[in-house]
């Protein structure tokens, strides 16, 4: 009998292998854990079926070295979605399971968590009593042995009981083994800590509890401050209530913290929390906790869709709408659309939620009207912000703050509240220029212009991170430089001076980098010790300021040009995120966005219908030029050294995609990429589009092949991107 075995490897392949003499065929299961040479290296795979015969020659046939489990590591259902997550994005099976697994699994650690112990021998057994009276320390400890104590009994026995272990156990008399830690299934205790439900909560509370046992896809649209997080927990308590388990995602590590709040306010039981900050320890101990069933509740971002479930019963996606649920590099999954499959798999319901839908979503309940729940007001007595324009073009500007803005900020100051300014872009200024000749500090490396950062005296490049000093004048000309436009940094900078006496905190990822650094300047935000707070993206999701009165979009015009397809989009959910934050509590709040386009129809949309008024538009402009959701799309990149290389892989793939003849789809480009140059590599894109799905993956599972055996494919790197959340 022949081992089939996936290996973490970019091979698109599964390897043949011999099974080992010892043994039997008939007690391996697909999912399985195996050790097995490969090249020089020993590797961990997972057996994908057993068959009895091989295309491989007899002669290059390797024997597995060792079965590591006794069952599989996933469970059934989990293992199909994964099998056809490879399939669906077109990934390398052994990298696919591999990213569903923590990283010392990936090693061959034990599936389940051993204690150590020691046995005694049959000489042990037989010679332990003939010990002299006077060896105390000695006779007490075999005789804990010989009842199985645990290792803190044992250091009740004696301090300095592994010494005398050591001894009993050169005499032969006991062995060191250990055993797997039973873990039992719990069932969460709820406190009685809940807020009042307003009657849009009633009304989703209860239709998300009649599809309990059935798979359903419920958009819960709630408006920010609504109380979607209120909805989640009082569903989920009656999920955990019959002993099932709930999956909880969140786009970013930074929310996480804040609703385990939320969930220990409300459950008195172990929660199992995955993300990338956690060490492999505690990552492997919530995974454990999650495929046990010890954990009723499993909290996670975006690779959490994976963690073993033991008894499933509701997945739920907070900020559903956000683009960090779309992994870019690599095993390039969407979170949330496999949290869909894996749902419909269990045969439980998912709720995606947030204040900005997707047009994916919206055009899901768009033909289901009863899968979607509203929250159209906000929590308690808080009222929505009231949002104005301020126009750049009439008004004087202090580095990006214009007169009528500082007059609101100081208004709000002085009336003790705290004050929010947006900007998405980090550092102190996006480009350093010379007047004199017209230079500007671009990178080496990339079609980028360089970043400018003050306080570290930097040019950093935030596309591929190379960095240099700030030259101290223009390297064409000799002539002064100055920095242009603003960053947080800059705005930090101003609004100390502007406003002075007021603690200003700035929440970016330049600023936040170790761990605590989030926790502690959110706490001096929540403690009102911090009255402006200035910040990117990271200030947009899910976090609660019930001071803040005032929110600021320093540059509402970043987003209203992109090239990309989804960039209005993503503009449009911003800004009513960000928009959030105002006036959640009791106090009234204000929102100013500032531009120099107040007439543009995606602001004169949001201004006067909300989210949904652009929602609906945005989606008639996506069905015109029929784009997703109204079709499906996929990207093919490729990086070379020389841009000819990668556009004649590319020519060579369009010619084999049009040989397929498979009718339906269409193809874009060849073309060099938005940014054509990134970390010294050249980079263009082919694009495929079609009206349904099932055409689109018929193309891919004949090109790739050919494109794999392409002799060009020595000369470049290129990856697919099924459903790519952007197109540069």
């Amino acid at each position: 009998m022949y081992l089939e075995i996936a290996l973490d490897t970019p091979l698109r392949r599964v390897f043949d292998y011999r099974c080992p003499a010892d043994v039997a065929p008939a007690s391996l299961r697909a999912g399985m854990r195996v050790r097995v040479p490969f090249g020089k290296r020993r590797l961990v795979g997972v057996l994908i079926r057993v068959k009895s015969d091989t295309a491989v020659l007899s002669s290059k046939l390797r024997t597995a070295i060792e079965i590591l489990d006794d069952e599989p590591i996933f469970d059934s259902l989990l293992f199909e979605l994964l099998t056809w997550s490879a399939d669906y994005y077109r990934h390398p099976i052994g990298e696919v399971l591999a990213a569903a697994l923590p990283a010392v699994l990936r090693t061959g650690s034990a599936l389940y968590e051993h204690i150590e112990c020691w046995q005694l021998t049959e000489t042990g057994r037989a010679e332990w009593q003939s010990l002299p009276k006077t060896a105390t320390r000695l006779r007490a400890l075999a005789a804990a042995v010989s009842r199985d104590a645990t290792p803190s009994e044992l250091a009740e026995v004696a301090t300095t009981w592994r010494a005398g272990l050591r001894e009993l156990e050169q005499r032969g008399w006991v062995m060191r083994t250990s055993v797997p830690v039973e873990v039992a299934k719990q069932t969460a205790q709820i406190s009685n800590n809940a807020h009042d439900l307003s009657e849009a909560q009633q009304n989703a509370v209860a239709e998300i509890g009649r599809s309990q046992d059935r798979f359903r896809t419920l958009l819960l649209h709630g408006i920010t401050g609504s109380g979607k997080t209120e909805v989640y927990l009082r569903v989920i308590e009656s999920i955990v209530a019959v002993g099932k388990q709930a999956l909880v995602l969140v786009p970013e590590i930074a929310l996480t913290p804040q609703l385990v709040a939320r969930f220990q306010e409300r459950f008195n039981s172990p929660l199992a929390v995955l993300h990338s900050a956690r060490n492999d320890s505690d990552r492997l101990a919530a995974w454990r906790a999650a495929r046990s069933g010890a954990a009723p509740i499993v909290i996670g971002t975006r690779s959490a869709i994976f963690a073993p479930l033991k008894s499933p019963g509701i997945i739920v996606v907070d900020e559903e709408h956000d683009p960090s649920y779309k992994q870019q590099e690599g095993f390039r999954y969407s979170a949330r659309d496999l949290a869909i499959v894996r749902a419909q798999r269990h045969g439980i319901p998912i709720v995606l939620g947030s204040a900005t839908p997707s047009l994916e979503s919206l055009a899901r309940v768009k033909k289901q009207p009863a899968d979607l729940l509203s929250l159209p007001q906000r929590a308690g007595n808080a009222q929505p912000p009231r949002m104005r324009l301020v126009d750049l073009r009439k008004h004087a500007q202090t580095e990006g703050i214009a007169a009528p803005t500082m007059l609101s900020i100081k208004q709000h100051l002085e009336a003790n509240g705290q004050v929010l300014l947006y900007l998405n872009r980090r550092g102190f200024a996006p480009v350093l220029f010379c007047p004199a000749c017209g230079w500007s500090a671009t990178c080496s490396r990339c079609d980028a212009r360089m970043t400018v950062h003050q306080r570290a005296n930097n040019l950093t490049c935030h596309h591929c991170g190379h960095e240099t000093k700030i030259p101290e004048h223009c390297v064409s000309c000799e002539s002064p430089t100055k920095p242009v436009g603003q960053g947080t940094e800059r705005i930090e900078d101003t609004a100390a001076r502007l406003f002075p006496g007021n603690a200003i905190v700035r929440i970016d990822r330049d600023n936040i980098r170790r761990k605590g650094d989030l926790e502690s300047t959110l706490q001096s935000i929540h403690d009102g010790t911090a009255r402006i707070l200035v910040g990117t993206q990271m200030l947009t999701k899910g976090h609660h300021f019930p001071d803040v009165t005032l929110v600021v979009v320093l540059n509402a015009d970043q987003g209203l040009f992109g090239i990309d397809f989804r960039a209005s989009e993503r503009l449009a959910q911003n800004i009513v995120q960000v928009a959030g934050r105002a006036g959640r509590a009791e106090r009234a709040g204000e929102v100013l966005i500032q531009t120099e386009y107040p007439e543009h129809p995606l602001l004169t949309s949001l201004l006067g219908g909300g989210y949904s008024a652009f929602a609906e538009q945005a989606l008639l402009e996506r069905e015109q030029a029929h784009w997703p959701p109204f079709s499906r799309i996929a990207l093919v990149r490729v990086e070379a050294n020389k841009m000819e290389d990668a556009l004649a892989f590319l020519d060579a793939g369009r010619e084999t995609a049009q040989q397929q003849r498979v009718t339906g789809v269409r193809m874009l480009g060849p073309v060099a990429a938005p940014m054509p140059r990134r970390a010294g590599r050249y980079r263009a894109q082919l694009l495929l589009q079609a009206s349904t799905h099932a055409p689109l993956q018929k193309l891919l599972a004949r090109l790739l092949p050919e494109m794999e055996t392409s002799t060009l494919a020595k000369k470049v790197r290129w990856s697919i991107d099924v459903d790519p959340a952007e197109l540069f």
